[in-house]
């Protein structure tokens, strides 16, 4: 029996270790890496391949919603299981937009990861019952008519993305020029786009719209 690979993405090490001792005890999961933050995932998750990635959504570096995009991009096979303490419709909207399969609260049983772990990787969607029930509500602005103007967020890379969370996690241009591996020079291009975008000129306001959006959470907050 081919057993499903399984790579989990989670900044909590009591957590992962946790989860990762519970997968393992079932025959058919196997679990062949794990990452604390968004951008280790994304590295463990293209030189891995795994099967099915479990992310948690709320982790430094990058979080778990952009990891996904870029994963999904990067591996078509591989399947994301969003595993996450919120249950917003926005978190779910973003999660299914960005590629993953399914959403699963992490108050769910240890049985119904799993259950979820097997559901998306036989290529069915997989959420938990409280969010499946508002789907017909989350799913519209996704397959339906275009959102009014007066709604419409400004788009932004993944590389701006990926700038705008170091920014909102208190690093210095230097510090996210080394983690990007890029000059200052494009971090600050980067920063200026992103005043430029969001109509928000300085720091705070950034850190504040990253947080709003869900691309940090509050303990990720600068003191």
């Amino acid at each position: 029996m081919k057993r499903i690979t399984i790579l989990l993405a989670e900044d909590h090490k009591v957590v992962v270790q946790g989860i990762r001792s519970l997968l393992e005890l079932e025959a058919d999961l196997e679990v062949v890496g794990m990452a604390h933050d968004g951008r280790n995932a994304v590295v463990l998750a293209k030189k891995l391949r795994p099967d099915v990635v479990v992310m948690d959504i709320g982790m430094p570096l990058m979080n778990g919603l952009e990891a996904t995009r870029q994963i999904v991009h990067a591996l078509t096979a591989t399947k994301i299981l969003i595993l996450s303490a919120h249950p917003d419709d926005a978190y779910v909207r973003e999660a299914i937009a960005a590629g993953a399969s399914g959403f699963i609260l992490k108050q769910s049983t240890y049985q119904e990861i799993c259950d979820g772990i097997r559901l998306i990787r036989s290529g069915r969607a997989c959420f938990s019952p409280s969010i499946a029930a508002r789907l017909h509500r989350i799913l519209p602005d996704l397959e339906g008519s275009p959102p009014l103007p007066g709604n419409l967020k400004p788009s932004l890379t993944s590389r701006e993305r990926e700038v705008l969370q170091l920014i909102a996690e208190g690093k210095a241009n230097k510090e996210t020029a080394d983690e990007l591996g890029i000059s200052i020079k494009t971090v600050e291009k980067h920063r200026s786009h992103l005043m430029a975008k969001l109509d928000i000129h300085h720091t705070a306001g950034l850190t504040r719209y990253a947080l709003d959006e869900g691309i940090i959470e509050s303990r990720f907050q600068p003191d």
